[in-house]
């Protein structure tokens, strides 16, 4: 169905539905910074080996503060234009790139479509072909105030759907977490994450 990020405390979180043990939607690109995807595998991993390159070099010629989410969506949302305006095919992708800021609610989300269009998201975003549908399911119960654990339920809760429930196999779910030092970036996943699923 497509994958989730919400604002939580104490950062963001990502919840894909995913039943690949192997290919990964959701990944670490630099320190406070994450990069998720829906769509064609090798064209966004494509895209998400050149972010990384992108801010490593950044990173290295100058100072890891001066790499950013803002700076990631834009070259992201370049290289999808061109691709969409001169070549045969456009990629077939949606990319969320998020970073964690270091006070609650200073976090950024840019949501970039595969014509290069940026949207810069408050509080949630939703990737993927029913992203409308879960958006809707998750309005009226989101609250950026929510703990990780209450975040990764309602993210598997609106992937899931009314009449289905998503095992912890099924799901990817990474947090950005501000207190941690230097690289935000964890996976939740495992035992850990079967023990958040089961005390809903």
């Amino acid at each position: 169905r497509g994958l989730v990020a919400l604002e939580c405390e104490p950062g963001v979180l990502i919840v894909a539905d995913n039943p690949s043990r192997t290919l990964n939607k959701v990944s670490e690109i630099y320190d406070r910074i994450a990069f998720a995807a829906v769509g064609l595998y090798s064209e966004y991993q494509t895209l998400r080996i050149a972010g990384v390159r992108h801010a490593d070099l950044k990173g290295y010629s100058y100072s890891r503060e001066d790499v950013n989410a803002q700076e990631l969506a834009n070259a992201y949302a370049q290289t999808l234009h061109q691709v969409f305006t001169h070549e045969m095919k456009p990629y077939e992708v949606e990319l969320l790139v998020a970073e964690v800021g270091h006070e609650a609610g200073d976090n950024d989300m840019y949501h970039i479509l595969y014509d290069g269009t940026v949207m810069d998201e408050e509080g949630s975003a939703v990737l993927g072909g029913q992203a409308e549908e879960i958006a809707t399911a998750m309005e009226s119960r989101f609250s950026s105030e929510m703990d990780s654990a209450a975040a990764i339920r309602l993210g598997a809760s609106v992937l899931a759907g009314p009449d289905t429930v998503l095992s912890a196999d099924q799901l990817e779910v990474a947090l950005l977490d501000r207190t941690r030092a230097r690289r935000a970036f964890r996976r939740i996943n495992g035992e850990e994450l079967v023990a958040i699923l089961e005390a809903s």
